[in-house]
């Protein structure tokens, strides 16, 4: 099934050879610019933050890079874009068997759900069950379906209700059937955790069972700040001054600011943990960590009094880094 194809280069305002630096440069800048919550048109932000989240999670996984440059040498002007062989049980969309699904609600373009989804779309062959009656057709379970949800921390860490559709059609008969689901994703969400829809995946036969729908769970990239698990980090600016003599500062997190002591002469990746500060861990009432990161950062532009303070800084300091 032709789909558009997803300029991602564009999307991000880079070229096609930007490195990995440049890449998540134009994305926290595009994504500080759009995000819902200091956007004045909400509804056109929160569609354009999910065209950068989708954009950085392909071109920022050296994988998903690679795959995605190999159909663009292949992606022809006009029309939709057909996918080439060999693609079709890679991609969410793409139906293996008789049947094909396409998700709406998830976050994700069409394009994404086929080529990238990660096992997405597709339904899992059901296991048989016990036989019938007079060599007649055997009970067999339906088969799941997968697909891939976009979550953002601030769903992650308290919770949220999705509508999503999901779109079943028959190639060989023409027949499409759409039905649209509440999923509730818990809070405590972390990145890679399935979401268990029971009985909403492929029919069985012969009155066996449906199988089930799950979907992956893929944290929306943030400006600020990454996930592990149910710990979060955060790369915290620090100036040169700070890291020598120490300093006290202000540090945002998913739920408030704190306040944070920079031990003097604290080193660049150096992290500071703060305990219990992260994501909700399931319904244990526990959360997970919190990690200051230290980023050293240098001035690059120096008034004629701060340039002469650095020099003085050089002539009169014992400090020999080599």
């Amino acid at each position: 099934m032709p789909v558009e194809f997803q300029d991602y280069y564009q999307t991000l305002g880079v070229s096609r050879d930007a490195s990995d630096d440049e890449l998540k440069k134009a994305f926290r800048k595009l994504a500080r610019k759009h995000h819902p919550d200091v956007a004045e048109d909400k509804a056109g932000a929160e569609a354009k933050f999910k065209e950068i989240n989708e954009a950085y999670e392909v071109l920022s996984d050296p994988e998903k890079r690679k795959k995605y440059d190999r159909l663009g040498a292949d992606w022809q002007n006009g029309g939709g874009f057909q996918p080439p062989p060999g693609w079709g049980a890679q991609g969410g969309g793409y139906g293996g068997g008789s049947q094909e699904y396409h998700f709406g609600g998830t976050g994700f373009s069409d394009f994404f759900e086929q080529f990238f989804g990660g096992g997405g779309g597709y339904g899992h062959p059901g296991g048989f069950s016990q036989g019938g009656m007079g060599g007649g057709v055997r009970s067999r379970r339906g088969g799941d379906i997968e697909g891939d949800i976009m979550v953002t921390l601030d769903e992650a860490m308290n919770g949220t209700e999705r509508s999503i559709s999901l779109q079943s059609s028959d190639p060989r008969t023409g027949e499409t059937k759409t039905q649209t689901l509440k999923v509730r994703i818990p809070a405590g969400a972390v990145d890679g955790s399935r979401i268990r829809v029971k009985g909403h995946g492929q029919k069985g036969v012969g009155g066996g069972e449906s199988g089930d729908l799950f979907l992956r769970i893929r944290h929306a990239a943030h400006p600020d700040f990454s996930t592990k698990d149910a710990d979060v980090y955060f790369e915290l600016g620090v100036a040169p001054w700070e890291a020598v003599l120490g300093a006290e500062v202000v540090v945002h997190t998913l739920d408030g600011d704190i306040k944070l002591r920079i031990p003097a002469g604290a080193e660049n990746g150096q992290k500071m943990r703060v305990r219990g500060r992260g994501l909700p861990k399931g319904k244990s009432g526990e959360r997970g960590d919190f990690y200051v990161v230290v980023d050293l950062r240098l001035p690059t532009e120096l008034s004629t009094e701060e340039r002469a303070l650095w020099e003085k800084l050089r002539e009169t300091s014992t400090f020999r880094p080599r």
